[in-house]
């Protein structure tokens, strides 16, 4: 059964102007991040998650509610969490599996800003092979030689050990494969992060069904890595981000409110 780990008051933060404008600015692009995961479908249920640091505090991120649809998400749903799981504003619960994966891969790689998991349709297929992405085509350079996979899936992560162990098997990467259970993103930004995922989720569909259809051909090594530098950095994914939003412009005053 899924634990949640309880709501706590709202705080005053005593933060400087600049600091909240940055806070705003994430937990903007978190609740338009949500958005967009719920027109592509990949909810399923209570799972899933995205999150985003703190600014004024590194050591706690935003996250989704639990038991909230990510269609439904605004910038006032959005819970901070704590190093020690403590939701410290808001006023709903959060995910336990949302804590014990996302603040272990946040203690792992500092440089992580935001990181996205969910149980997206193709990704959750494609991790059962216990396979990586192959270079058959442009998108999925994006992750060539830059993407794990976790082998150790152990049930409903209600630990931060496996949380932890996560966080190794990702190691320097932009995502993992969580085999049995999902993909998982993470990036500089909320943009990048929710990107990543979003054309891992596809690229994941798309070896499927090359899969399917018979023998997907391979690009070449060197040419794989040349497509890798020129779109699989932070600019190309914000640029890839921003032209989605589209999608989701006319919510853009329910996300506030």
């Amino acid at each position: 059964m899924t634990e949640l780990i309880e709501a706590a008051p709202a705080r005053s933060t005593g933060d400087t102007p600049a600091v909240e404008e940055e806070r705003l600015r994430r937990k903007r692009e978190l609740a338009l991040a949500f958005r967009l995961f719920g027109r592509f479908g990949f909810s399923e249920g209570v799972a899933g998650h995205i999150t985003v640091r703190d600014p004024g505090d590194p050591e706690c991120f935003w996250v989704n509610p639990y038991g909230m649809a990510f269609s439904d998400i605004s910038v006032s749903d959005l819970l901070l969490v704590n190093s020690d799981g403590d939701v410290v504003v808001g006023e709903r619960p959060v995910n336990r599996a949302a804590f014990c994966i996302h603040s272990q891969v946040h203690r792992a790689r500092p440089d992580v800003v935001a990181a996205a998991h969910a149980h997206s349709i193709y990704g959750k297929s494609f991790a059962t092979l216990g396979l990586l992405l192959d270079p058959i085509t442009q998108d999925a350079c994006v992750f060539y030689e830059d993407h794990s996979l976790y082998t150790e899936y152990g049930g409903v992560v209600n630990d931060v050990e496996e949380g932890r162990r996560i966080g190794v098997a990702l190691g320097a990467n932009k995502a993992v494969i969580l085999q049995n259970h999902g993909l998982l993103t993470v990036g500089g930004t909320v943009a990048e992060a929710a990107w990543w995922f979003v054309t891992m989720e596809r690229s994941c569909q798309a070896q499927l069904l090359a899969m399917a259809a018979g023998r997907p051909t391979h690009i070449d090594e060197a040419v794989a890595r040349d497509v890798h530098d020129q779109i699989g950095g932070a600019r190309s994914a914000k640029a890839s981000f921003e032209s989605l939003l589209h999608s989701v412009r006319h919510d853009e005053a329910a996300i506030f409110s």
